[in-house]
């Protein structure tokens, strides 16, 4: 026969029971300017001035909808795959991009373009010559319909050397950033490993699903 329990037994099974709970308890995301309960797939807004992402529901985000003025803005859900996109070897080298993947966006000054390319430290900026993007630009019209601070130009040219095809899409800014995170989470060693070169395939693979084809719209 067993014998009961001593007092400090009790808590003992009492705080295992907590802790199995918080365990299983779902983690809930909300809305950073309500604090609204959010769903997985949620609106963002972006804070320019310091390049910081915040959750929202969508009232929150309408509220930022087309608004330049203000702290926060509204980042769309469109992307858009450019499989005509135009640019040569020489043109990717004048833009200074030390690896084969980057992404670029408009700030809030029209003269001004912005380059970062993704790596196990996070995100690099890297100096753009605008000449060299004007000509890009002049060539592919539509990155002139990119929304400033809020979309970007994503460029995949790993293994074009060896003669995989380039891929370009214009994005939500933020899923740049996701891009960034999932190469930090999972590169090991110097070249990355197995495991973050499948992660950045499935991530493009993806994009290409759920994008719009820029081509195809144009001559539907």
């Amino acid at each position: 026969m067993s014998s009961p329990l001593t007092p400090a037994g009790q808590n003992d099974r009492a705080f295992a029971t907590l802790r199995q709970f918080v365990r299983k308890r779902p983690t809930v995301e909300c809305c950073e300017m309500c604090s609204t309960p959010l769903a997985g797939e949620h609106q963002h807004l972006i804070e320019p001035a310091a390049r910081k992402i915040v959750c929202a529901c969508d009232p929150c985000a309408i509220l930022f909808s087309g608004q330049s003025v203000m702290k926060y803005k509204r980042i769309p859900r469109r992307i858009r795959a450019l499989p005509e996109f135009q640019m040569t070897e020489a043109q990717w080298d004048g833009l200074m991009i030390p690896i084969e993947m980057a992404f670029f966006f408009k700030s809030g000054d029209p003269a001004k373009v912005n380059a970062f390319y993704p790596g196990p430290a996070g995100a690099t900026e890297s100096l753009l010559s605008l000449e060299m993007w004007s000509e890009i630009e002049a060539e592919n019209p539509q990155l002139q319909e990119m929304e400033p601070e809020v979309e970007a130009l994503v460029a995949n040219r790993v293994g074009v050397g060896r003669g995989a095809a380039a891929q370009y899409f214009v994005v939500p800014i933020d899923e740049c950033y996701k891009l960034v995170g999932l190469i930090r989470l999972h590169w090991h060693g110097l070249s990355g490993g197995t495991e973050v070169w499948r992660e950045v395939g499935k991530f493009f693979t993806s994009l290409n699903e759920r994008a719009e084809n820029s081509s195809r719209k144009a001559h539907a």
